[in-house]
């Protein structure tokens, strides 16, 4: 899971896992992606996009792994509070806030809450942070304000809505069933509205509310693609 994050920086989804299958074709263990001539790790990632940057970084890292655990394997952290796998895990270079926190939500099932640009976008709009609070700040604001029980689902209905309704251009705010919610989709659906019709909601805004109406969407958006 970790390298597969990585190769999803920066990159779609289905960049990053074509570069994944055909790393892990090619190298049968991690021991050999880590010992192999940097040029052909970088090869076989590179319609995961920035391979110049990424393929030094994944053996960097597994080589640090290596030395410093006796062999490549993370199982270990399962066994730490989420705390101190985090801060282990942001201890390698190229790993950041987010790829730390999606290794402990997806790979040791832990209650946190990685924060991407979806995520970052929609909580912005929503007026649950300032547009000046970056993604790491924003996990540590964002992460109180959900039940550990609801940070998985959460993470991933808002990065489907981001993805397929709170778009960064042209976002569908007629379709968005966060509107009631949402200061910034009723300027724009609202523009000459009175001001406090769209009155913002801040940090008071709760999980279950906009948990269920994604869930509802994403629903909606599954049934229509049978």
């Amino acid at each position: 899971m970790l390298v597969d994050t990585i190769l999803s920086q920066n990159t779609s989804n289905a960049n990053s896992g074509a570069g994944f299958r055909q790393l892990r074709r090619r190298f049968r263990t991690w021991n050999q992606v880590s010992d192999a001539p940097v040029q052909e790790v970088e090869r076989h990632i590179r319609v995961s996009g920035l391979s110049r940057i990424k393929a030094p970084r994944i053996q960097a890292i597994l080589n640090q792994i290596r030395a410093e655990r006796g062999k490549i394997d993370l199982q270990f952290l399962t066994d730490w509070p989420p705390q101190r796998a985090y801060e282990y895990l942001m201890r390698f270079k190229g790993i950041g806030p987010k790829t730390a926190n999606c290794v402990l939500v997806f790979s040791f099932g832990m209650k946190v809450f990685p924060v991407d640009t979806h995520i970052h976008r929609i909580a912005i709009r929503l007026g649950l942070i300032d547009s000046k609070t970056n993604a790491e700040r924003a996990c540590e604001l964002m992460t109180p304000m959900i039940a550990p029980k609801d940070r998985y689902s959460m993470h991933i209905l808002l990065i489907e809505h981001g993805r397929k309704i709170c778009r960064a251009i042209n976002p569908k705010c007629e379709d968005c069933v966060l509107l009631d919610l949402c200061p910034e989709g009723k300027r724009r659906s609202f523009p000459r509205c009175d001001p406090e019709f769209r009155a913002t909601v801040g940090s008071r805004v709760i999980a279950s509310p906009i948990i269920s109406n994604c869930r509802s969407t994403a629903d909606r958006s599954i049934r229509s693609e049978l």
